[in-house]
C-alpha cells in the first residue's frame, strides 16, 4: 500500500532522510520506531506530500504522492501539533472537512460524539486543553473515512482511558474496512500492543524492517542459573550479548526460541528460561552498537 525507495531529503546541507527505503501493507498497523533526530517525522511528511523529496520514490496504491490530490484524498494525517483555525468550532472544522473531503461522512462524525462526551462542538477549538485537541483530530480523521492512516505520535497528552478509546477506534477501522495505519510514536509499548509490523529507523534510514511476531520469535533473551563454573558464551554462534550477575547469566540469541533449548542443553544449567524480547528491548539492541549503552541495563 506504502511503498518507499531509498528516500533522500536534505535540509540546508543536512541529510535528514539517507536513502531510507520501507514497505507497508494494506491493512497492517506499522509502527515506525527510533531516536530523536532518525528521520520519522521527516518520512511521514513525505509520504504525505507536505515535503518533497530530493530523490527516491514514494507510491501508495502504486502512485505518487506528491502534487497528486487523487493519492491526498484517501489520507488522513494527524501530525505531533494539531493545527486549526482559532474561531473555528469542532463543529466549524467538520464542515470544512465536509466541504473538502468527498469521503467525509458526517452522519459518522456525529455518530463519533459518544466515544468523545467531553469535548462541546460549539466550543472553539483554541479554548480545548491540548488532549481535547488531539481528541478531535481524531475524531475528525475517523469521519473522513481514510484508506490511509497516518499519525506522529498520534496518543501524546491523552489520558490512558482516552488511549485505550482511541486505540480501539482505530483497530476497529483497520478490522472493518482494511484502513492501513502508520504510527509514529516513543512509546514502544503501546505500539507492541496494537502493531503488526514494526520498521526501525537510525540515521535517516529503516535498519530494520519485519513483522513485530517474526522478531519477537527469532531474537530471544535467556537466563540462566548455574552451580558452579560459568560457561563462556561468547565464542557460541549467534549470541549477540553476555551479561553475567553472580550464577545467573543473560544471553541474547539471534535465533529462533524452539532451537535455543537444543543450543544450550549440552550446558546443564540449574535453571533455564526463554523470553520473548519486547519492542523497547529490541529497539534499543539494534542501536545499542554505535548509538546507546543502555542495552545493558535490558538485559542485565
Amino acid at each position: 500500500m506504502i511503498r518507499t525507495n531509498e528516500l533522500v531529503k536534505t535540509f540546508d546541507g543536512f541529510k535528514a532522510l539517507d536513502k531510507a527505503t520501507l514497505h507497508v501493507e494494506k491493512g497492517s498497523v506499522y509502527g515506525l520506531v527510533g531516536p530523536n533526530g532518525a528521520g520519522k517525522s521527516t518520512i511521514i511528511r513525505s509520504i504525505t506530500g507536505v515535503y518533497k523529496q530530493d530523490s527516491g520514490e514514494i507510491l501508495i496504491d502504486g502512485a505518487k504522492v506528491y502534487d497528486n490530490n487523487a493519492v491526498k484524498e484517501k489520507i488522513a494525517y494527524i501530525p505531533d501539533d494539531v493545527f486549526y483555525y482559532h474561531v473555528a468550532s469542532l463543529k466549524d472544522m467538520a464542515k470544512f472537512y465536509a466541504d473538502t473531503y468527498k469521503t467525509f461522512d458526517m452522519n459518522y462524525f456525529l455518530s463519533l460524539a459518544q466515544y468523545f462526551p467531553k469535548i462541546d462542538m460549539k466550543k472553539k477549538m483554541r479554548f480545548l486543553s491540548k488532549g481535547m485537541q488531539k481528541q478531535a483530530a481524531f475524531w475528525l480523521c475517523l469521519a473522513q473515512r481514510p484508506e490511509v492512516l497516518i499519525l506522529d505520535e498520534p496518543v501524546d497528552g491523552l489520558d490512558p482511558v482516552m488511549r485505550h478509546q482511541v486505540w480501539s477506534l482505530l483497530l476497529k477501522e483497520v478490522a472493518d474496512r482494511g484502513v492501513t495505519v502508520l504510527v509514529s510514536s516513543h512509546n514502544l509499548r503501546e505500539l507492541e500492543d496494537v502493531c503488526d509490523h514494526v520498521g526501525i529507523m537510525a540515521d535517516g534510514r529503516v535498519i530494520l524492517e519485519c513483522s513485530l511476531a517474526d522478531m519477537q520469535e527469532n531474537t530471544v533473551k535467556v537466563q540462566m542459573a548455574f552451580d558452579g563454573e560459568i560457561p563462556d558464551f561468547k565464542t557460541l554462534p549467534n549470541v549477540l550479548h553476555v551479561a553475567t550477575t553472580g550464577r545467573v547469566v543473560n544471553l541474547i540469541i539471534k535465533e529462533h526460541e524452539k532451537n535455543v533449548a537444543n543450543m544450550l542443553k549440552g550446558y546443564n544449567p540449574m535453571f533455564m528460561e526463554t523470553i520473548p524480547l519486547t519492542l523497547e528491548e529490541i529497539f534499543i539492541y539494534e542501536l545499542g552498537g554505535t548509538n546507546y549503552a543502555a542495552k545493558d541495563i535490558l538485559i542485565s
